[in-house]
């Protein structure tokens, strides 16, 4: 959205009031005033084009390395205006490709190391929030993912064997029985839940200011109200003028289909959340979460909650309609039927928050590549590098993907860079109506087969067959 739209916007509109955008918006206790448009033309070492997570981490770990490195971010609205700020507040180990799948495609030692990864970066968050001086109500009380149907409970399972294959013990990954579930999470029809302790339930909005500040301390410089109009071998165009670097990173994430010879590159799926009012205490002892765990349940239409730290319960999921064209506005970030649909599955999900009042509702998009496998690379002969396609789960994800492209960039081999998906290219998404049809018909089966499954008491034949359609 242009600077011209959002001063045209009416007072509590996102697009002029960066606080209405949602609970962690408004809860962000800063100064949402953007910062200086880019100029004119200027040159730069490395220009990063998006000031959410991707792109800040990237500066903050460049001038880390290389505090002369002359870094520009570009961003068409403010920093953490897109899924940086938005999100469920889940820093997590999650990646979106299996470990059954990383092996298929680049052998066991390398699946494991992905993974390993991914954990480290966890405590790798949480250690620069603390170095920095980022509130971001940071609280690592791991991940508890129930098991409410006896379908889903073979998942659990499944999902325990497959990372015991993989040399990963109780420590990453146990499978709790009724009791230990019910103790963490206090929901209906409990029959387990597995249990990680690689996740910190944090408020997004303020780790990503944060994270504005701290890469302007170190010297990169942020220009706010810059739309960018194309990303071409060492030249970002903006409607404001054009920056010359060396090195030109996309870090758009869901946003990416909105540049030109980009719209199939990801396909931006909408997930939107719901928020409580501050609940009573005789309301969390029912509820649970007593170590702000975040969590989820083992249906096949994602679901993630946490416990904010003013005592909010905040849940989200899957469920919002694909937008033909791939076509990313405003106005699809709020659904009021999908709004009504997590409110439901909340409260059957966790009764003694039925009374309480819902205070925010939001949306944005995020990026799913074709292949469901996030990707971070560079090109040396153009210098043209990216990073996305976390399908949801990138909070900690687009922090290793800054060090990697610090890696990268640096020309620093082996370490993070000799990681699997380290310029992984997936293929693109099919173009339209077939786009449309494809991802509409997943979001239609995978909701279908929750209620199929919760029906026959069987896995769902129509679930299992997208997986194998889509490679998962």
């Amino acid at each position: 959205m242009s600077p011209s739209d959002r001063a045209g916007a009416a007072p509590g509109d996102p697009r002029a009031d960066p606080r209405a955008l949602s609970l962690w918006h408004a809860t962000a206790d800063d100064d949402w005033t953007p910062r200086a448009a880019l100029p004119g033309d200027r040159d730069a070492d490395v220009a990063i084009v998006g000031a959410g997570f991707t792109g800040l981490w990237t500066a903050y770990y460049l001038l880390r390395a290389d505090p002369r490195l002359r870094v520009v971010v570009l961003e068409r609205e403010v920093a953490g205006f897109g899924a940086s700020g938005r999100n469920g507040g889940w820093c997590s180990a999650l990646f979106p490709a299996s470990l059954t799948w990383l092996a298929r495609r680049y052998g066991r030692p390398a699946a494991v190391a992905q993974y390993r990864a991914m954990q480290e970066t966890v405590d790798e968050v949480g250690a620069v929030a603390a170095a920095e001086g980022i509130d971001c109500h940071w609280a690592k009380g791991g991940t508890v993912v129930a098991a409410r149907t006896p379908v889903q409970l073979d998942r659990s399972r499944a999902e325990v064997d497959e990372a015991r294959a993989f040399g990963f013990t109780e420590d990453d990954l146990a499978l709790l029985g009724p009791d230990e579930a019910r103790a963490r999470l206090g929901a209906t029809g409990v029959l387990g839940a597995t249990y990680t302790p690689h996740c910190a339930a944090i408020h997004p909005a303020r780790l990503v200011r944060g994270l504005a500040r701290a890469v302007e301390r170190l010297g990169a410089t942020v220009h706010e109200s810059t739309a960018v109009t194309a990303v071409e071998p060492h030249l970002v165009t903006t409607e404001r003028g054009r920056v010359r670097a060396d090195v030109v990173v996309r870090a758009t994430e869901g946003y990416t289909p909105g540049l030109p010879g980009h719209r199939r590159d990801v396909a931006p799926v909408y997930s939107l959340m719901v928020a409580t009012e501050p609940l009573p205490a005789e309301v969390w002892a029912e509820v649970g979460l007593a170590g702000r765990e975040t969590f989820a349940d083992h249906r096949h239409l994602v679901i993630y909650g946490q416990r904010t730290a003013d005592d909010r319960l905040a849940f989200g999921g899957r469920g919002a309609p694909y937008h033909y064209a791939s076509s990313v506005r405003p106005e699809h970030d709020r659904e009021p039927a999908t709004f009504d649909a997590l409110h439901r599955v909340l409260v059957d999900l966790l009764p003694a928050v039925g009374d309480a009042a819902l205070t925010h509702s939001w949306g944005g998009p995020l990026g799913i590549a074709r292949d469901w496998c996030a990707s971070v690379g560079l090109d040396p002969a153009t210098g043209l590098a990216w990073a996305g396609g976390y399908v949801g789960d990138g909070v900690a994800t687009t922090n290793l993907a800054g060090r990697t492209l610090t890696d990268l960039v640096l020309g620093r081999d082996g370490g993070l860079t000799a990681l699997p998906w380290v310029n992984h290219r997936s293929r693109r998404w099919e173009p339209e109506p077939l786009r449309w049809l494809g991802v509409s018909a997943s979001l239609a089966v995978m909701g279908g087969a929750d209620t199929e499954e919760a029906r026959t008491g069987r896995p769902s034949g129509r679930a299992a067959a997208l997986n194998r359609l889509l490679g998962r």
